[in-house]
């Protein structure tokens, strides 16, 4: 149980039962205007593939944030994440994001990488908190659409 400023958290592996939430969250808090690629079948999928890991962070009140991260022989991509917009800044994407970090470097991970649409401020300066670093700006990254900020975070080791 991780404690956040305003409820208690429960950080663990996403059930079947969780895509469709996901799912959702996905296309309003990540995909927006953009077209929906992380359907509930997409993420029910990741949730049954050994090489990525979906991490919720559950609370009482129900799903409050979630994670994906794929893996490989040294480096993870957290793919997706997305905390519920009623429930930001309460430390609840901190927490999960930590969660997420000690299960690759347990793993043997030594680097993660991670995308972000350039307009998205508050995105940016919370993994630049995290230690992660802007690595490269990408033009039209999301469907053409979007421009992308790809960012990463070095534990140490021989990541490519």
């Amino acid at each position: 149980m991780v404690k956040s400023m305003d409820a208690q958290i429960r950080i663990e592996l996403a059930a079947l039962d969780d895509s469709e939430e996901i799912g959702e969250m996905s296309k309003e808090d990540i995909e927006f205007g953009l077209p929906w690629r992380w359907t509930p079948p997409r993420i029910a999928r990741a949730i049954g593939n050994s090489a990525i890991n979906v991490a919720v962070a559950r609370s009482p009140a129900g799903l409050a944030a979630f994670g994906i991260m794929n893996y490989a022989d040294e480096v993870a991509h957290l793919l997706l994440f997305a905390v519920r917009s009623s429930r930001r800044r309460a430390g609840i994407g901190s927490a999960l994001l930590i969660w997420l970090e000690d299960v690759a470097r347990a793993a043997g991970i030594a680097t993660i990488r991670l995308e972000a649409r350039e307009d998205n401020a508050p995105a940016r300066a919370f993994y630049l908190k995290h230690g992660y670093r802007e690595i490269a700006k990408v033009p039209g990254m999301y469907c053409g659409i979007e421009d992308g900020v790809r960012f990463s975070k070095d534990f140490g080791g021989l990541a490519k």
